[in-house]
């Protein structure tokens, strides 16, 4: 899927930006600060579940969720030399043991109380060879 050593996928485009910024408005706005470590993913789960505790709408947080998706896909991605994989819109990360992730849609399941990012990852970062 990449031409040159270290040209990310087409697919990646999107969902880098959308975590970036994230990354960007969350240290800015709730002082909170996201280094795409594993053990970040503990602090955007709290985060998510004090929307979630907050009754704050969907519509309100939806592309704050998207955004703290991408980031958890984002540090899937850096720990086990994944790729953002795309189709219809959509966007998953493909870990080099060929399994499918959708941390987009883990967020929006975190949101309402039946999904963890930290949990997705910590799946997802077993047995991969890229570690």
């Amino acid at each position: 899927m990449t031409t040159e050593q270290g040209t990310r996928p087409s697919a990646a485009t999107k969902p880098v930006r959308w975590a970036a910024d994230a990354v960007a408005t969350l240290r800015e706005g709730a002082r909170l600060h996201l280094d795409y470590s594993a053990q970040s993913l503990w602090r955007v789960d709290r985060l998510i579940d004090e929307l979630r505790r907050e009754e704050t709408p969907y519509a309100a947080v939806e592309s704050v969720l998207r955004g703290l998706g991408a980031y958890a896909g984002e540090v899937i991605v850096r720990q086990t030399g994944a790729e953002w994989w795309a189709t219809g819109g959509d966007h998953w990360v493909r870990t080099p043991d060929g399994r499918l992730w959708d941390p987009v849609d883990e967020a929006r399941r975190c949101f309402s109380g039946d999904g963890s990012l930290r949990l997705l990852c910590r799946d997802a970062t077993l047995g991969t060879t890229g570690r």
